[in-house]
């Protein structure tokens, strides 16, 4: 008689009253947490939209919903999973307390949206203050400022919600804004300064919306971005935008407060003869990759004195960039020569059109920064008010800017996890499992040793605890 075997170990189950937790992992943001001082900024900023003597704090819900966030919930009721170790998580509000909180928020939308707003700022100063030489603030330059890139995505709704229309593609819900930070390469992925919500019929080109946002990304900018007067000082800043950017209301307000931009220009139909001249690369300089290495038949040139630019602010250039179509690529007017002609307006202080382009180029990293914020929150909208799922999207953006914060100001230089994106933070390391035992009248998570990223977890906890006792010399408690 043979013996059956299958795949997996096949072992009965039985329920046990042990201190399990399913996401010890997630121990490394509670802490990061913790070390920012989130409850006490917190309390000073939002206390208001909880009842006084109430038991849950703004803190405690907000720090819950953001840790649920990133380890991978889409919905309030998700938090079970953190009821569930409460020796890590600590005693999380029932289902019914957040939605009376969001309730609040609705009726004070403005005040919910500058308090949190103000919360944020602070908290980001504190992280980027802790990142030593890597602090964004201190890199940024007038010939290497700190690039704001700004896009809007589409939110599917799968239900009827205030505010949820038809969108340009067929579909049904929300067209937000995203401002976002890009580290560049090796410093981590980046962060979400702003997420603006939009009905999804909102246009993708609106210069308004470009200011809106804007205005709303260089308010979470540190005192170091601002002069003595409060006035930014906007040689450190470049705005980075597709072609939707590149409205000439919304580039003289960028040039009005002296900011920087580099956005994507839909060459006209009616000049396309004049990049004819393709062939003579003699007028073309080399483009570069990211790493500044040639690339291989792609070139970029200074097309400004060509095509010629009317009512754009003064110091505009205008740069083409021709490549080999990509393999299945469709073909346009535009293609020469089996090349693909595409431009882009700059007003930066740099001439080298190669490392401009480079520049330009690596706007692609903040499609992976939507993506990401769609993934600890954004795409799922789980409120009918329009204001509360505002308030939803500024927490989301939060949980995916803790594990940013842990990539840019806690992670050593050159570890590997500084590139990981959400999903690999989530598997690799969140969803590591322990248990809370007690010692000697101490309480100790135990986990694992075999986990792969045990280092990486002693590492983070290390590191913040450091920050932590730093933070505790240096930071008054509010009064």
């Amino acid at each position: 008689m043979s013996k059956i075997t299958g795949v997996f170990p096949s072992l009965p189950v039985a329920m046990t009253e042990q201190s399990l937790v399913s996401h010890a992992g997630l121990n490394v943001v509670t802490s990061l947490i913790d070390a920012l001082g989130f409850r006490d900024l917190s309390e000073d900023r939002l206390s208001q939209f909880v009842p006084s003597g109430a038991r849950h704090r703004p803190g405690t819900i907000l720090g819950s919903l953001a840790v649920m966030l990133a380890g991978g919930g889409e919905h309030v009721s998700d938090l079970d999973i953190l009821r569930t170790g409460s020796g890590v998580f600590g005693n999380v509000a029932s289902n019914a307390t957040v939605s009376r909180f969001f309730e609040r928020i609705v009726a004070n939308p403005d005040v919910f949206d500058y308090g949190f707003a103000t919360l944020t700022r602070q908290l980001r100063s504190r992280v980027w203050g802790a990142a030593g030489d890597r602090n964004p603030a201190l890199q940024a330059t007038a010939l290497d400022p700190l690039i704001l890139d700004l896009d809007a995505t589409l939110v599917t709704s799968h239900s009827d919600k205030e505010q949820a229309v038809g969108t340009y593609k067929g579909g049904y819900g929300f067209a937000p804004f995203i401002a976002s930070v890009d580290y560049g390469a090796g410093n981590g992925t980046g962060e979400i300064l702003a997420a603006l919500m939009r009905p999804g019929n909102a246009g993708a080109n609106s210069a308004q919306d470009h200011i809106t946002v804007f205005a709303q990304a260089i308010e979470q900018l540190p005192d170091d971005f601002y002069d003595g007067h409060g006035e930014l000082i906007g040689d450190k800043v470049l705005v980075r935008t597709d072609s939707a950017g590149a409205s000439r209301k919304f580039l003289h307000y960028l040039a009005s407060l002296g900011v920087q931009f580099t956005v994507s220009y839909p060459v006209p139909i009616t000049k396309a003869h004049m990049v004819a001249w393709i062939n003579d690369k003699a007028h073309w300089q080399p483009a570069l990759d990211q790493n500044g290495k040639e690339r291989t038949n792609a070139w970029v040139i200074n097309a400004t004195e060509i095509f010629g630019l009317t009512d754009y602010p003064a110091g505009t250039n205008l740069f083409l960039r021709a490549e080999p179509l990509h393999p299945g690529a469709q073909g346009t007017l535009l293609d020469v020569d089996g090349h693909r002609i595409t431009a882009f307006l700059t007003n930066s202080p740099r001439w080298h059109g190669p490392t401009l382009d480079a520049r330009h180029r690596a706007r692609g990293r903040c499609e992976n920064r939507i993506k990401t914020l769609k993934n600890t929150g954004l795409g799922k909208l789980p409120f009918f008010d329009f204001h509360a799922n505002q308030a939803w999207a500024h927490i989301a953006a939060l949980a995916m800017n803790l594990v940013s914060w842990l990539q840019l100001a806690i992670l050593p230089a050159g570890h590997k996890a500084r590139g990981w994106d959400i999903k690999r933070w989530r598997y690799r390391l969140f969803a590591t499992a322990g248990k809370i035992i007690t010692r000697a009248r101490t309480k100790r998570l135990l986990i694992p040793s075999k986990t792969p990223e045990t280092a990486t977890i002693t590492t983070l906890l290390a590191a913040i605890t450091g920050l932590k006792r730093r933070f505790r010399q240096r930071i008054p408690r509010p009064v």
